[in-house]
């Protein structure tokens, strides 16, 4: 749960984040901005801006903001019917961004959130700067955490259905619940 005057502080500074990598959005793209805290409560620790640009039955595009140091918690997408899950492109435009997922544990120079450790259990580490992209594929499992400078990432995407997303973390709740303080 966060607070309105927190979700509009944390859509102010996404907002600033991608015009800073040389995006130019709207207003009122910058006010649809999700901000998502996993329903954790500490959104600069564990959370992710979300602007979306398209989303329909077949494709999203999506613009992820990330805060300094934030974490977006170990997830992967699940097959929904026939269809095998979401294929995920992200392509990194500005920060630097530290991704996880299966494979040799080369984990040395991101940070577990404390308390975290069996929330986290990838461990094969890719360091992205921009221009560098990484293609997911249906199901498989990622975390992802930007350091100092906070990033910027496209997502492309197939079908993005984020409320069906699974956690490793059981406390997880995909919706943010945003309360008038």
């Amino acid at each position: 749960m966060i607070t309105r005057e927190q979700q509009k502080a944390a859509q102010r500074s996404a907002a600033e984040m991608i015009r800073q990598a040389g995006m130019t959005i709207t207003d009122a793209e910058a006010d649809s901005i999700e901000v998502v805290d996993f329903g954790l409560s500490h959104l600069e620790k564990e959370g992710v801006q979300v602007l979306t640009l398209v989303q329909t039955d077949r494709i999203s595009v999506k613009v992820l903001a990330m805060l300094p140091n934030q974490t977006e918690p170990e997830h992967w997408h699940p097959p929904v019917g026939d269809d095998p899950g979401k294929e995920e492109t992200i392509r990194v435009i500005a920060g630097t961004v530290y991704f996880y997922v299966a494979g040799e544990d080369t984990f040395k120079e991101g940070f577990i959130v404390a308390g975290k450790d069996d929330c986290y259990t990838m461990r094969r580490e890719i360091i992205m700067k921009p221009g560098d992209q990484l293609t997911l594929a249906p199901g498989e499992k990622h975390w992802f955490q930007a350091r100092e400078d906070g990033a910027v990432m496209y997502s492309f995407s197939t079908i993005a259905r984020d409320a069906l997303d699974q956690f490793t973390d059981p406390e997880i709740v995909r919706i943010t619940k945003v309360v008038d303080k």
